[in-house]
């Protein structure tokens, strides 16, 4: 049987950590603990995180109806019970506002891969929503694209919101994602950005595996795609708005037939053509 008292003490510590890291401007952010099939514990709407205690905090449906507790619950408990019903192996959801992160969603700048090993491992390709008005389902909606294929999402011009198995693993992805963001940046006004080999991004991606931590470039569906160039969701930017404008594209690891054609001005059968061609002419000389 869970200790109900217990996950809400949980919940009240790390809305204190999230306020004490500057994530949550006065009542910004809300946790959610999934607690059964049908019971989510939720943190009060209009309450600043820094100062939750368990008595604060309401329960709700998977509905979103409220059915106890002696503050309203936050109004932005639907995009958490979206995650609920998407990811039955998701206990617990932390939406804040890390500036750095933020700072990534209101610029709809892509998150650059293969450049620190922690990142690599714990995270993975980062999508970013298009964006809608918090609180209703449409903005529930925006994660749904998205959901399966990570721990951590950015909400455009919005904030963040990462899951996980306890209310303390949901919290550590937001905070990875952060700190990362803030190196980029950092990085960024030295002047230069390096971005590992295929090989040794390859080797991070190897380990994760290992580790049990899913990542979908482990996956067939993607056992083609260039590790390092947000292959995961790049297909979604531009209904979003996402594009690189502040960080370059990392070296490509592949080139698809199709980008060596465009590259020489040929349709992709010509090029295939061609290159068949070639291969019969070297083999009737060495013969």
């Amino acid at each position: 049987m869970q200790n109900v008292h217990k996950i809400k003490q949980d919940i009240c510590d790390i809305g204190r950590r999230i306020y004490n890291r500057q994530f949550a401007a006065a009542n910004d952010g809300n946790i959610t603990v999934r607690i059964s099939e049908n019971e989510v514990l939720c943190t009060p709407t209009l309450h600043c995180k820094g100062f939750l205690k368990p008595d604060d905090i309401a329960t709700v449906d998977m509905t979103g109806k409220q059915i106890s507790g002696r503050k309203k619950r936050s109004s932005e408990a639907l995009l958490h019970i979206e995650i609920y019903k998407n990811r039955p192996d998701i206990k617990s959801v932390v939406h804040c506002h890390p500036p750095h992160a933020t700072a990534f969603a209101i610029a709809r700048e892509p998150i650059p891969q293969c450049i620190l090993p922690e990142v690599e491992v714990f995270l993975g390709d980062v999508p970013i929503t298009k964006y809608e008005t918090p609180g209703g389902q449409e903005f529930a909606d925006t994660i749904i694209p998205f959901v399966s294929k990570t721990n951590v999402i950015i909400l455009a011009n919005h904030g963040t919101v990462s899951y996980g198995e306890t209310v303390e693993q949901a919290y550590w992805w937001t905070e990875i994602l952060d700190s990362y963001c803030r190196m980029l940046m950092l990085a960024k006004q030295l002047g230069n950005v390096s971005f590992l080999t295929a090989g040794k991004s390859q080797e991070l991606l190897d380990l994760k595996g290992k580790w049990g931590f899913s990542d979908p470039r482990n996956t067939d569906e993607y056992k083609d795609c260039d590790i390092c160039a947000n292959d995961i969701f790049r297909e979604s930017w531009a209904a979003s708005d996402v594009q690189r404008r502040a960080f370059p594209a990392p070296p490509a690891i592949k080139e698809t037939t199709k980008q060596v054609a465009d590259a020489n001005g040929m349709d992709e059968d010509q090029l295939v053509q061609l290159i068949t061609n070639e291969v019969v002419r070297q083999l009737q000389s060495a013969s």
